[in-house]
């Protein structure tokens, strides 16, 4: 149940001391003190007493930081909302004030003055906002802001606090501070860095160019940023990409004192820039002089030699930049990354170097003691060296902390005098307790990751990272040192903790690993054993029972399936150290039975918990900020029987994960968390005694605390901020105090004796050597049975596990032997097989480590030379199973990766095909393709065209409609125009008006000739009439719709060609046919012609992968081959059959296949020769003579006709050819026009896109005018306020004047009216004496200095004052010594001489008054002369714009008047003297009608001649005109003989005799094909029906698959359950120590071997039948076009 609120604190924690260091800001507040920013502290170290003070930030993290020695302040900003700068004075430490500004988020940079109150400061994101303060009176000077400009240093001029040096990332801008009076103004002058090559090059004016080059074709020369469309400041400040160069980037920079900078660069330069005039010099180059280069090497060696010394690595000394600067009146110190302090000797712009000092660290930064007599040296470790320059020596060590975050703190045993502290990087720092002085160091070279001190020693224990635990001899706090390390895993040590009686030592380790060891010295830190929890341990915490001698160890567990904690209670007696191996097993775990392990499950979800005595545990809640307490007793638990509920639940005020920490005493209970504020309860009550902010959230909040042992102090270090505090009680009841330290005497008094022990052995122990290459290198290790072991690289886990397997070997080594004798028996006497496996098995239990590789090439020579039954595989003789493992492992995730790798390759690939198939296919409505001639190279594309958008077309209906509304209002204007004329057109006008309105535009001025390729020019605009923007864009709209329509217009015409061609290659085809028949008649191998349609014409063949295409072999399953060859067999079965037809056979037997003769079987007919011609001819009868002459007749008349025939069918052969050669010419001549066609479309098509071209250009130039011109408004706008500003500030900083004046004239007339009147004021003093004491009126005592800093070497002290009542003041001090009686003249009176000093300090006073009002009226006139200039520049600049604005309007004017227009000209009217681009500037435009007339009385004259010679040539040609029509008629009756013999001789097919016959063939062919679709649907149903009964089978084939691999799962399980059996037989074998080997076992065990191996390949056979079924599943897919499926199918 929650409690109230907490009541008030009943005591009260103050700061003790701070220690850390955050960062490298360091800063002097006087001669002897430094100070520095420390997470939420700011401190402050004594360098004589190396004392510390700390002032604390109570708003959380010290954000910005600077401190001014002359006046003693520091001042330093917070880091919350609304941020604050505090200035707090020296050495009082208060709080002199608070500045408060517009900033919300945070300050990154504050700067002092080096005189008068003025701070300057910069802040973050989102002001970028520098502000100038007067900090003493808190007043706001002035303020500017430059936005997205982060800075990285700021410093003011010490000569003269009205200069600021601002530096940023790439930039550096001097700041001036204007005063007028008590008005002030910031004004930036940017200075021009070099490049980074060293070379300064002058800015170039991009807003107003110097020069213009207009050219009237283009247009005028407007800036980029019209050109960009930039308007307002972007359009001033934009610069183009190839205009901007790389600059230097300063990295530290300091003031001369003739304000001068010098100033670092990364790049390696060393610049120097004069403040006044904004310029820059390179001082020093990239490349050093080469005797630095040898002065470095020799430093190097040095190094090199020193750092053997010391055992480390030796660093190489490279030429960097310099990080830090300090100017001295010497010359200029100068340090960087090499860390070696280099003084430059500079004399203009040469200098000389000289190495003062090397400290092997990188130098960070360089500050000067106000005296100028020491200078730091502050290094990224956060080392500090003091370096004194009038003595040349070496630098000394002032401040050695660790710039790196504190892990753990804690109180060294009695826990009054020292503390002991550890870095994350491993640095153990001794502190003493009295006033946090730093006392000693040990940098361990490992990463820490914890430390406990323990309480009945002086040693610390600290855990690394790598699994070490690193034991420290503190017994001398002067001088900590190693004397032991435990490797105990190879997991990182999280936490340690000791119990109170200092005699266990508890170490958490990753993975629920707890380490139990024996802390005591006298013991060597004995490793007792681990346990192992199941969850993730989250805290842990150690309860002491010292009159039971136990101890008891809580753990808190996150429990990840639900959102509860779990405890887990275990004990630890002194009996588990005196008998170790009866409570650990061999392998160093303890029994969780002899632990008394408990187990309780809580309610609420826990961070952090501690137990007390009672059974009472409380912990920090993490759903909610609550603190819980708990009773672990059975009335507490809630239904569920194994949860315990909370007792009580005590509302926190802090938010983020909490930690506890219980006071040795129990008395009070420690809470914090990520805010940073500490809460200290009372355990009994859970009252809040007191609370302390101690560290910030910024910084990461606390992360760890502890309370000493009498609890007077309490340590907390911060999680990110780098800072220790020790916190000590301020108020608190005595009664709290008296019981906390009676525990602790108590506890002393118990420890007293074996502490004096431990220590004496402690301080015995030898130092342990450690080596940072090598961390985990130790001694070789004894065993009891005299083997030396060697421990490197091995833990103690690991060293326990190979102590088991030894003990193991050596125990079962007879058992071995007898085993393999009784093998080798079996294998000798018996028909059993050998068992490789079995002797495998027992070689790599017991074989010793010598002869195990002998042994297992044995084994493996044996295992091939069995049968193949019973070989084993390779990796069976893997002896290290876990490694095999490792390495299984992670081959399957490089072939995971590499397979992800590969998806997503070919998901990217997948993906760009189908974008680029989307983009260049499937959007287009007309596809890209070709057409080829059959004979000539020559092809001929199409227009590919993507279907118009409905928009696109609303829009082009839009500007038509437009367009003729126009042109009617046009029309009708015109009409109105003719009725008012005074003037009537003549008749001959009127026609020609006619003429041109029906004939529309003459093409040479419409500029192209589209209306004759398919496009419509008469909607167009005339180009003389294109003059406002939305006439241009819809000329252009009508322009591309015109495009549009003559590409259409020539694709018709196209596709009618393709038509053409697919028509003529099926003739050839059909053509083609008949020559096959006649070559096959004629017995000729020829090859024949037969054109194909290529890729470019058929362009979707790219689109599918054909069979033809893939050059592998296809790879076939066992089943696809056998199908295959099954419908194989089946076709030639289907063959056979259909050949083997009774009727074709008797046909065929009979008439030789037909049933008439035909003419082109003439050739196959023989004549038989008679049965005599065997005999000899004289034996011949004469009847047998007759029938010889009769065959000898018949084979003659045979052969003539076959020959016949033959030159027929030669002839038939000729003309088919010289047939399709006709109709393939005549194509090609089709597709040569069609050529030209496309040439003429082309140049259509760009003559329209060159009008767009010069209508985008004419818009575009329109649009950066207008850009221009709203950007000069702009400008002129803000030029015109900046100036109403200016003339108010002029007028206001006259009136400031005129009204200084009068104070001035009065001040000066006074002077003279005291200087007039002094010899009235004395009437009665002698003249002799009036004469002397006029004298010393006169005299003005020496030129008054400040006192401060006077005798020191600071090169910025001038001694002049301040301000008027600083000199006043130096004045009256420098009067009091004129004022003396020793000056006063002989004889003169006491009280004349007391009246004359009165009158001379008012003379004096006077003076001074009007020298300071004369110093105050110049700078009030100077800056009235400013600003006059600065109103002066601006009424020029507006000038200026005004002139470009007037300009740029009259270039406006031009564009429109202006038209650009496009012309068409024959070849031979225009006459150019070169072949380069012609000239039209002296061209002049004339009428057509002028050329005309001239050209019709030329050809007027011209044709009388041509008539006579016409004439006589027709004469001529009729004569040869006649001869050839005779020649002519000649061969037509040639001609016509042979084709009446032809058509005698012509075989007419049936598809002639169809042709011919047939009223409408295309009608009948259209039927037919119509049949054959038809047919084709019911195949493609038949298709998807079998389609469809495939995939069916192949998800019957699926799910058996799924069948099969659940019962190959089941049987998988059931062999690891045969396997688990066999090896228990295995145990029960081995420890029933049977020595006869029964036969009928191992016949068993020979059967379970080929059992599984049998399993094994039974499982091989199934993985291959499911790549066969997955295979088959891919084939019985359909096939779509797509390209990359194919080849994967494939």
């Amino acid at each position: 149940m929650a409690a109230g609120p907490a009541p008030a604190a009943e005591a009260a924690l103050e700061v003790s001391w701070v220690q850390g260091f955050s960062n490298k800001n360091l800063a002097f507040v006087n001669n002897q003190t430094v100070c520095y920013p420390c997470g939420s502290y700011i401190l402050f170290l004594d360098i004589k007493t190396k004392k510390t003070r700390a002032v604390q930030c109570q708003s959380g993290q010290v954000g910005a930081f600077a401190a001014n020695a002359s006046s003693q302040v520091v001042a330093f900003s917070d880091r919350k909302l609304n941020p604050l700068i505090h200035i707090y004075t020296f050495p009082d430490l208060s709080k002199l004030t608070e500045l408060k500004g517009d900033v919300q988020l945070d300050y990154t940079l504050l700067a002092f003055s080096f005189r008068g109150p003025y701070l300057a400061s910069y802040s973050s994101i989102p002001e970028f906002v520098l502000s100038v303060w007067n900090w003493k009176e808190n007043i706001l000077l002035c303020s500017k802001s430059q936005p997205g400009i982060t800075g990285t240093s700021l410093s003011f001029n010490p000569m003269n606090w009205q200069q600021l040096c601002f530096v940023a990332e790439s930039s550096v801008t001097i700041w001036r501070v204007e005063r007028s009076k008590d008005e002030h103004h910031l004004t930036g002058h940017p200075v021009e860095l070099p490049d980074d090559c060293g070379v300064v090059s002058p800015r170039e004016e991009l807003f107003f160019p110097p020069s213009r080059n207009d050219d009237p074709y283009y247009g005028p020369d407007l800036p980029v940023s019209a050109v960009a469309g930039l308007e307002g400041d972007e359009a001033e400040t934009f610069v183009p990409r190839n205009c901007v160069k790389n600059s230097v980037h300063p990295t530290a920079h300091c003031w001369t004192a003739t304000s001068e900078i010098y100033m670092g660069c990364k790049e390696g330069y060393v610049l120097v820039i004069d403040a006044e005039q904004y310029s820059v010099s390179v001082l020093q180059q990239k490349a050093p002089p080469e005797f630095m280069q040898k002065i470095a090497d020799v430093v190097s060696y040095i190094r090199r030699e020193v750092q053997k010394k010391k055992g480390g690595k030796p660093g190489n000394l490279q030429q960097t930049a310099l990080l830090a600067m300090a100017f001295c009146n010497e010359g200029l110190y100068a340090a960087g990354h090499e860390g070696i302090l280099i003084f430059y000797h500079i004399k203009g712009l040469q200098y000389e170097i000289k190495i003062c000092a090397e400290i092997s660290q990188p130098i960070s930064s360089l500050i000067f003691s106000p005296d100028y007599t020491s200078l730091l040296l502050v290094t990224d470790q956060g080392t500090v060296y003091s370096y004194r320059p009038a003595h040349s020596g070496e630098a000394v060590k002032l401040l050695d902390t660790s710039s790196s975050c504190f892990l753990a703190a804690d109180f060294l045993t009695p826990g009054n005098n020292y503390c002991v502290s550890v870095t994350i990087t491993g640095e153990v720092q001794i502190w003493s307790l009295e006033d946090g002085t730093f006392l000693s160091k040990l940098n361990l070279g490992i990463e820490a990751t914890s430390m406990a001190c323990c309480p009945s020693s002086n040693s610390v224990a600290v855990g690394t990272q790598i699994g070490q635990i690193c034991f420290l001899d503190v017994t001398k706090a002067e001088d900590p040192r190693v004397v032991h390390r435990t490797f105990l895993s190879k997991l990182p040590v999280l936490s340690l903790h000791y119990d109170q009686s200092g005699q266990f030592l508890i170490a958490r380790a990753t993975e629920g690993h707890i380490f139990i060891l024996d802390a005591r010295p006298s013991k060597l830190f004995q490793v007792l054993g681990y346990i192992v929890v199941a969850d993730e341990v989250l805290h842990l915490s150690v309860l002491s029972d010292l009159k039971n001698d136990l101890v008891e160890v809580m753990v808190l567990l996150n429990v990840a399936e639900v959102q509860q904690a779990r405890l887990e209670i275990f004990h630890l007696s002194s009996a588990i150290i005196t008998d170790n191996d009866k409570y650990v097993n061999e392998q160093g775990m303890f029994n969780a039975s002899d632990l008394k392990k408990e187990q309780y499950d809580l309610d609420c979800p826990l961070s952090s918990a501690v137990r007390l005595k009672d059974n009472i545990v409380y912990g920090y809640c993490t759903s909610a900020p609550f603190i819980c307490k708990y009773h672990l007793s059975e009335e507490n638990k809630l239904e569920d029987p194994s949860v315990f509920s909370s007792e009580k639940k005590i509302p926190s005020k802090q938010f983020g994960s909490g930690l506890l920490c219980l006071s040795p005493s129990s008395q009070w209970l420690a809470a914090a968390a990520k805010d940073g504020v500490l809460f200290i309860y009372n355990t009994s009550t859970l009252d809040i005694l007191a609370q302390k902010h101690c560290q910030s959230y910024q910084g990461g909040g606390i992360r760890s605390m502890v309370f000493s042992l009498d609890g007077k102090f309490i340590l907390v270090n911060g999680e990110n901020d780098c800072a220790l505090v020790c916190l000590k009680w301020k108020e608190i009841k005595e009664t709290e105090v008296e019981e906390a330290a009676l525990y602790w005497q108590s506890l002393l008094n118990i420890l007293k004796k074996s502490t004096s022990n431990e220590n004496s052995l402690l301080k015995s122990m030898a130092e342990w050597k450690f080596d940072p290459e090598s961390t985990s290198k130790s001694l070789p290790v004894t065993e009891e049975d005299g083997n030396i072991t060697n421990t490197d690289d091995t833990t103690w886990m690991g060293q326990k596990i190979q102590k088991v397997m030894r003990e193991d070997t050596w125990r079962f080594a007879n058992q071995k032997e007898e085993l393999q004798m009784g093998m080798k028996k079996l294998r000798e006497t018996g028909p059993v097989l050998k068992l490789p496996g079995a002797t495998v098995c027992f070689s790599v239990s017991f074989a010793p480590d010598g002869q195990l590789k002998v042994q297992i090439q044995k084994m493996m020579h044996e295992n091939e030379q069995v049968p193949d039954i019973e070989k084993l595989e390779y990796w069976e003789f893997n002896l290290d199973l876990e490694e095999q493992e490792r390495v299984q492992a992670e081959a399957e995730e490089d072939v995971a990766r590499a397979r992800r790798e590969i998806e997503m390759e070919n998901l990217f690939h997948c993906y760009l095909q189908d974008l680029i198939k989307y983009e260049c296919w499937d959007v287009m409505c007309v596809k890209g393709r070709a057409v080829k001639c059959f004979h000539v190279d020559c092809q001929v594309s199409n227009y590919p065209l993507k279907e118009r958008s409905k928009e696109e077309l609303e829009t082009v209906k839009k500007v038509l409609q437009l367009k003729k509304t126009g042109t009617a209002d046009l029309k009708a204007q015109e009409t109105n125009l003719e009725v008012d004329s005074e003037t009537a057109l003549s008749e001959e006008e009127g026609e020609k008006a006619a003429e041109v309105d029906d004939d529309g535009a003459p093409h040479c001025l419409s500029g192209s000739l589209s209306s004759q390729y398919g496009g419509d020019t008469s909607v167009l605009y005339h180009q003389c009439d294109l003059h406002t923007k939305e006439q241009k864009l819809n000329q252009i709209i009508l322009l591309k719709d015109i495009i549009y329509k003559v590409k259409t217009a020539f694709n018709e015409e196209f596709d009618v060609v393709v038509q053409k061609k697919e028509q003529e290659i099926a003739r050839v085809k059909e053509r083609n046919l008949k020559i096959q028949e006649i070559l096959e008649q004629l017995e000729l191998q020829e090859e024949v012609w037969e054109p194909v349609l290529t890729d470019d014409e058929m362009p979707e063949r790219a689109l599918t992968v054909q069979d033809s295409e893939i050059k592998a072999e296809k790879y076939m399953t066992q089943e696809e081959k056998e199908q295959a060859e099954l419908l194989a067999r089946l076709e030639m079965e289907r063959r056979l059959a259909a050949t083997d037809d009774e009727r074709l056979r008797a046909l065929d037997d009979m008439m030789g296949g037909v049933l008439e003769i035909r003419r082109e079987d003439i050739l196959k007919m023989d004549i038989p020769p008679p049965s005599f011609i065997s005999r000899p001819e004289d034996l011949w009868t004469e009847e047998e003579k007759k029938i010889f002459e009769e065959y000898e007749k018949n084979v003659k008349e045979l052969n003539e006709e076959k020959e016949d025939y033959r030159q027929f069918l030669r002839n038939e052969w000729n003309k088919l050819e010289a047939s399709i050669k006709e109709t393939t010419q005549n194509f090609d001549e089709i597709v040569r026009k069609l050529f030209e066609k496309k040439v003429k479309s082309e140049m259509v098509v760009y003559q329209e896109e060159l009008k767009i071209a010069c209508l985008i250009y004419t818009l575009l130039l329109d649009e950066e005018l207008d850009t221009r011109e709203a950007g000069l408004h702009k400008f002129l706008t803000k030029k015109k306020k900046e100036k109403v500003k200016g003339a108010r500030k002029v007028l206001t900083t006259r009136y400031g004047v005129e009204a200084c004046k009068g104070p001035y004239k009065d001040a000066l007339h006074e002077e003279k009216i005291l200087e007039h009147g002094f010899m009235k004021q004395f009437p009665d003093v002698p003249s002799n004496l009036l004469e002397e004491l006029f004298q010393l009126y006169e005299h003005r005592p020496e030129t008054p200095r400040t006192e401060t800093l006077l005798n020191t070497a600071n090169p910025y002290v001038t001694g002049s004052p301040e301000d008027y009542q600083g000199a006043l003041s130096l004045l009256m001090k420098a009067m009091d010594e004129l004022d003396s009686p020793e000056h006063r003249p002989s004889g003169l009176d006491q009280s004349v001489w007391e009246r004359f000093c009165l009158a001379r300090r008012n003379k004096r006073k006077t003076e001074e008054l009007v020298k300071w009002k004369s110093l105050a009226l110049s700078e009030m006139q100077a800056c009235l002369q400013r600003r006059v200039d600065e109103n002066e520049k601006m009424r020029s600049e507006l000038e200026n714009t005004f002139q470009e604005l007037t300009w740029l309007k009259e270039e406006k004017m031009k564009l429109q008047q202006n038209l650009t227009v496009q012309f068409l000209l024959k070849q031979g009217q225009v006459e150019l003297e070169s072949t380069r681009i012609p000239d039209y500037s002296d061209a002049i435009l004339i009428d057509r009608s002028v050329v005309e007339e001239l050209n019709c009385s030329i050809a007027a004259q011209g044709e009388k001649k041509i008539t006579a010679m016409v004439e006589f040539k027709d004469f001529s040609k009729g004569i040869i005109q006649l001869e050839w029509e005779h020649k002519k008629m000649k061969m037509q009756i040639q001609d016509l003989k042979e084709k009446a013999r032809d058509i005698v001789i012509l075989p007419i097919s049936k598809d002639c005799q169809l042709f011919l016959t047939a009223h409408n063939y295309d009608t009948h062919i259209t039927q037919h094909l119509a049949g054959m679709e038809e047919s084709l649907g019911v195949m493609d149903k038949l298709h998807k029906k079998n389609v469809k009964s495939h995939q069916k089978k192949v998800r019957e084939l699926k799910k058996y698959i799924r069948l099969k691999e659940q019962a190959n799962y089941e049987l998988s399980l059931q062999l690891k359950e045969m396997l688990v059996s066999v090896s228990e037989r295995m145990h029960i074998f081995k420890a029933a120590d049977t020595r006869d080997i029964s036969e009928k076992k191992t016949r068993q065990r020979y059967q379970e071997i080929l059992k599984q191996k049998y399993l094994r390949n039974l499982i091989r056979e199934q993985e291959k039948q499911l790549e066969i079924l997955q295979s088959e599943v891919e084939s019985w897919e359909p096939i779509t076009p797509h390209i990359t499926y194919k080849s994967e199918a494939r």
